[in-house]
């Protein structure tokens, strides 16, 4: 019994003590409330204003995020110091404060990935259904979060790139236009007339249609190789991949035929082997076997 009794005080102290605080309670319940009515009517108002906006989808709901978050914030603050008077709004920021450098310093690259990706979205380097490369990684990039960028390869697969490496990396939007150049180097024996040869390649891409003939074709003599003449072959076409494999195979089997029509001759490498002493041929009879 002697161990009963402080324990029945310390028992009814807290009793005591929150039936006390049940006003402080129940206005800071109500400080709640005000706090999620606050909150339901900022995210139609945002909803609502962005609706029309030419903004990404995500950065919208980025924006209603970070504006919920505020809000519940402030009203936790209120709420906890209404319970709480000895805590003030000062010591409560300043414990957020070294706590927020902790929290910094565990998720740096979450951080990081979170602020490249308001950045990216704000900047608007790339739109959905656009074709990039970054770093030896291509695909079709088919959504954009606050953490990471979905790419989809020509073969299917999906690629998930933090938001931090594409920002930090060059990133080239290869459909940010509809037609962009393509090159070839085409090369031809050294015997070959050089204007006569640049004249058959040019008539022969003048007919290709996957080619935008607005846009010209270019043939240059490009260098002196081991055993052709090369040329440097450039043609604009639609930018979307598949178009490139397409408008290369119509330019490729085009200049082919051309060339082989007009005699001018498409040269295979060329080998010349020297020795360092002189070889000495010998006859031998046909019934003697080689050894």
């Amino acid at each position: 019994m002697r161990f009963v009794e402080p324990l029945y005080q310390q028992a009814r102290s807290m009793w005591l003590g929150f039936i006390d605080m049940l006003p402080l309670l129940v206005v800071a319940l109500v400080a709640l409330l005000i706090t999620w009515c606050v909150s339901a009517i900022l995210t139609v108002v945002i909803r609502g204003s962005l609706k029309n906006a030419r903004i990404r989808r995500s950065l919208r709901d980025l924006f209603i995020s970070l504006s919920k978050v505020t809000v519940w914030i402030i009203g936790s603050l209120v709420a906890v110091t209404i319970i709480f008077p000895s805590l003030t709004p000062g010591k409560m920021l300043t414990a957020l404060g070294l706590g927020s450098v902790a929290v910094g310093l565990a998720f740096k690259d979450i951080f990081e990935n979170f602020f490249a990706g308001v950045l990216i979205m704000l900047r608007k380097p790339m739109r959905i259904n656009d074709f990039v490369e970054c770093e030896g990684v291509s695909g079709r990039v088919e959504q954009i979060t606050v953490r990471e960028t979905y790419l989809r390869k020509t073969d299917g697969q999906l690629v998930l790139l933090p938001n931090s490496f594409l920002f930090k990396n060059p990133v080239y939007v290869v459909t940010d236009l509809a037609v962009r150049r393509f090159d070839l180097v085409v090369g031809v024996a050294y015997s070959e007339d050089v204007d006569r040869a640049r004249q058959v390649i040019t008539s022969a891409l003048e007919k290709v249609e996957d080619i935008d003939q607005q846009r010209g074709i270019e043939v240059y003599a490009r260098e002196f190789n081991s055993s052709s003449l090369d040329f440097t072959v450039r043609w604009w076409a639609e930018s979307e991949p598949i178009h490139m494999h397409k408008s290369r195979d119509r330019v490729v089997t085009a200049i082919k035929y051309a060339l082989d029509e007009a005699g001018v001759e498409i040269p295979f490498p060329y080998r010349t082997l020297t020795f360092k002493d002189p070889l000495s041929l010998t006859s031998q009879r046909d019934d003697t076997p080689w050894r």
